[in-house]
């Protein structure tokens, strides 16, 4: 038995606002659909972000529509859960998912959380945010029961690990129940491989280059997914890589030589059947960079379909140095520190959740975070000082609309 994982594919996503580049997205899931059923597997899984939006566009409906009946004409089927692009965090809100159920997907969801495929147990969640964490363990915790009592289990999340993720990770490593085999995570866009428990936990990465800071891991471990061959006492990880449609060119170009390294550059794409995206770095720049952009695009704009410059002037390289050895805070790390002052861990996750939302202008989600909490943490405080207390009087709406006063202030 083995079967297919697979994750953060994001259809539908115009990078750099590019319509090219919201095609490169379609291809190489295209790619990847081929080449899991040359892989002759038994199931696929996929971890989440299958969109890029929870309202995807109808060209990406229908870009995952034609994989999926591909899939289901080889005898495949899917297993999938919600990533957090594919969710709006409100209550009651589907994820674009559970319109294929009638093609076949089969959706992990909260109402749903566990299938059975022969005699392998598949578990799994979709996305919660880092203030629903609470919610998250207790979930996992049911979980774990029901894959005890399977001999073949497989975990299925779209979080971020703290081992893995940076600061404003969802779950600790511990966190996690070490009683299943695989651990099939999303989210993460490198490809991540490693032991846990008596199983293996991997992230398969993303299908396409989201970001440009993805760039180091594709260089070195590509795009594409992962094949699980679950036979053995153990699951062996084996990576299918998958080309991704247009190359990402960094280059470092000195002012003092910049005619000869425009020129072996240009030597270099000409013959590209896509144009590629070039991350240029300019050092020692000593007049008017508006001149030095000028002759690259004259040069090279044509050929390529996005140019990224950045410019060094001459005689900055110490300051460049002090600066990036200085530990400077984002902004993320700067709420995060002013948050932890207050002495609650829920304060801190549910500060950077409201700040990821309010940053991507989802106003909505944002306040549905604020409310969630609220009737998680809030009101569960009050039930349970009722049932200490009976005879005291109940607090007033005055002294919510205080509360949540005050908390709002703190984020702000």
């Amino acid at each position: 038995m083995k079967f297919a994982h697979l994750a953060d594919t994001h259809l539908g996503y115009r990078q750099f606002g590019l319509i090219e580049r919201e095609k490169d997205f379609y291809e190489v899931f295209e790619k990847v659909i081929d080449k899991i059923i040359e892989e002759k597997v038994d199931f696929v899984i996929h971890s989440g972000d299958l969109f890029e939006t929870a309202r995807p566009s109808p060209m990406a409906l229908l870009t995952f529509q034609k994989g999926l009946l591909k899939l289901k004409g080889a005898g495949i089927p899917m297993y999938a859960i919600a990533g957090n692009h594919d969710i709006v965090m409100r209550n009651d809100s589907i994820p674009p998912q559970v319109i294929f159920k009638k093609l076949g997907l089969k959706v992990i969801s909260p109402i749903n959380t566990t299938y059975m495929h022969g005699d392998i147990f598949i578990a799994g969640l979709p996305f919660y945010p880092s203030s629903q964490v609470k919610n998250l363990k207790s979930k996992l915790a049911d979980l774990s029961k029901k894959a005890a009592k399977h001999e073949k289990s497989i975990l299925v999340l779209h979080q971020g690990i703290d081992k893995y993720f940076g600061p404003n990770f969802e779950l600790e490593i511990g966190d996690l129940p070490d009683n299943f085999n695989y651990y099939a995570l999303g989210h993460i866009h490198n490809y991540i491989n490693d032991n846990f428990g008596n199983g293996k936990l991997v992230y398969p990465g993303s299908s396409e280059v989201w970001k440009t800071n993805e760039l180091k891991d594709y260089k070195e471990n590509g795009k594409g997914f992962v094949v699980v061959d679950f036979d053995g006492p153990k699951p062996v990880v084996k990576r299918v890589k998958v080309d991704i449609s247009r190359t990402f060119i960094e280059r470092s170009l000195d002012y003092n030589k910049l005619e000869s390294g425009v020129a072996g550059l240009k030597e270099t794409i000409v013959g590209f059947d896509k144009k590629p995206i070039l991350d240029l770095k300019i050092n020692n720049v000593e007049s008017d960079t508006n001149r030095v952009y000028e002759l690259i695009k004259e040069e090279l704009g044509e050929l390529s379909l996005m140019i990224r410059p950045t410019f060094n002037m001459a005689g900055e390289e110490d300051i460049d140095v002090i600066i990036n050895q200085k530990d400077s805070l984002g902004p993320v790390e700067i709420l995060k520190e002013q948050l932890e002052g207050y002495g609650d861990d829920s304060v801190t996750r549910l500060g950077l959740d409201v700040y990821n939302y309010l940053s991507k202008d989802k106003i909505d989600e944002a306040d549905d975070i604020l409310n969630q909490f609220f009737d998680e943490y809030y009101h569960s405080e009050i039930r349970e000082n009722e049932l200490k207390t009976e005879d005291e009087p109940e607090p007033s709406d005055e002294d919510h609309k205080d509360v949540q006063v005050t908390f709002r202030e703190v984020l702000e």
